[in-house]
């Protein structure tokens, strides 16, 4: 996500490096390879420029002062523009009636369906009672899809054999979310391959019917441009009150969600990140901007943490570190949890300094499976006490795993190593907090 583009506003930067001081000359030279960065990403040319310009206009009235370089100057004046193009503050859903109504809108293979149940799962979460309205009765297994999704998240799903109205369906399921008491009603509608009038004045309808508190329109970031002259048609029809941008995990140049706040005026509301019911994250402009520049983001990732790490278990597990107890069962349970948190990649890219050290790396979202591989060809008893694995137990995994002994001698090696590392920590702090790199991570 945006690599291309941070990898040449950090060459863009390079050019004010060793200067003393900020000039028309240099900073012309660094506004000109900012703009081609932005156009590259597909960045609509008038936003590129119009950025640039102001960029401009702020470094050469800018004072440098001793203890900082040109070059971070620069970096703090786009980060600042960046930050503004990309909404300027964090826009969470309303959720204000009762119920709170939230219709989905955008064109088919969008991700609505997929992205109607990772909203019900985000709003479940923070304590709300939701239900989900099939309203796609056009597109084949669009009313299963969602029904399957509401079953994984035990959220109810209002929907209608043999009804082809979707207007009607979407009035008897607000009838429905009331008598149920539901706080959030969330209504799937269709989409079309591309923008039409059936489709517009259908929604339009239910629009009026429902007069819902949020209207979002759900676009693929991956089509770029497309995906911002998209979301201008359905606003001009519409008024919606936010964005969706899916596929941002995806190889995406960051062009839609550096233009689509200029052209439509409307936040982007939430990111969807991946596939995984979870992949669905609160958009926020600062920590955005941020990433792009590869500063980090480490705000993001210790909420990240937080939501897939129980505290209960978290207390138990220090516990049994600070009485030298930590099993491969532990070990096993802890590489779960951090599979949770998304992306390797992306997580490691949110660590300050990190992002540009791991830009060219093939980081596989399978980076762990020789490791698991390895632990479940284990008995119960050799992942409680891993002293007992002698060289035919070893033999045994190895060929239970797939693997060599060779890569179960360094397991078993690294393991005892970081259990060494945590009882001199234990001695120190009361706690290890530190873990060495792992095995198999390519």
């Amino acid at each position: 996500m945006f690599e291309n583009l941070s990898s040449k506003l950090d060459k863009a930067f390079k050019t004010l490096k060793g200067q003393g001081k900020i000039s028309e000359i240099n900073v012309a030279e660094t506004i000109k390879e900012i703009r081609k960065a932005l156009i590259d990403a597909d960045v609509n040319y008038k936003i590129a420029k119009t950025f640039t310009d102001n960029v401009k206009e702020k470094a050469l009235g800018q004072n440098v002062l001793t203890s900082v370089s040109p070059g971070q100057l620069m970096v703090k004046i786009v980060n600042d523009e960046l930050t503004e193009l990309l909404g300027g503050k964090t826009e969470d859903i309303n959720i204000s009636g009762t119920p709170s109504i939230i219709l989905m809108a955008g064109l088919q293979g969008s991700g609505k369906t997929t992205h109607s149940a990772k909203l019900a799962n985000y709003l479940k979460k923070k304590g709300r009672t939701v239900m989900l309205a099939a309203c796609d009765v056009y597109r084949p297994a669009a009313i299963e899809q969602l029904k399957v999704l509401g079953q994984q998240l035990e959220v109810p799903v209002y929907w209608e054999e043999g009804n082809k109205n979707p207007v009607s369906i979407a009035e008897h399921a607000l009838k429905e979310a009331r008598q149920q008491g539901a706080k959030v009603l969330i209504v799937d509608t269709a989409g079309r391959l591309s923008v039409d009038e059936e489709m517009m004045r259908e929604i339009g309808q239910i629009k009026k019917a429902l007069n819902p508190q949020e209207i979002l329109f759900v676009v693929d970031s991956m089509t770029g441009q497309d995906a911002v002259n998209t979301a201008k048609a359905f606003n001009d029809v519409l008024d919606f009150t936010g964005v969706i941008l899916t596929k941002l995990d995806g190889d995406t140049r960051g062009g839609a969600a550096l233009s689509i706040k200029s052209v439509v005026n409307k936040p982007i509301k939430f990111v969807g990140t991946g596939e995984k019911i979870e992949a669905l994250e609160l958009f926020h402009p600062d920590r955005m901007a941020q990433r792009i520049l590869g500063m980090g983001d480490i705000v993001t990732l210790v909420e990240k943490a937080q939501q897939v790490f129980d505290e209960e278990e978290a207390a138990k597990l220090q516990k049994k570190l600070m009485k030298d107890q930590f099993t491969f069962e532990d070990f096993y349970s802890q590489i779960q949890q951090i599979k949770k948190m998304g992306n390797l990649k992306d997580l490691m890219g949110m660590i300050p300094g990190v992002g540009k050290a791991v830009k060219d790396l093939d980081i596989s979202d399978d980076a762990f499976k020789g490791i698991e591989a390895i632990i479940n060809s284990m008995t119960p008893a050799e992942r409680k006490t891993p002293d007992i694995i002698n060289g035919n137990r070893r033999k045994r995994i190895a060929m239970g795993s797939g693997t060599d002994i060779q890569q179960v001698n360094q397991l078993l090696k690294q393991f005892e190593e970081m259990r060494k590392m945590m009882r001199s920590m234990n001695k120190l702090q009361g706690a290890g907090r530190a873990m060495p790199k792992m095995p198999f991570m390519r």
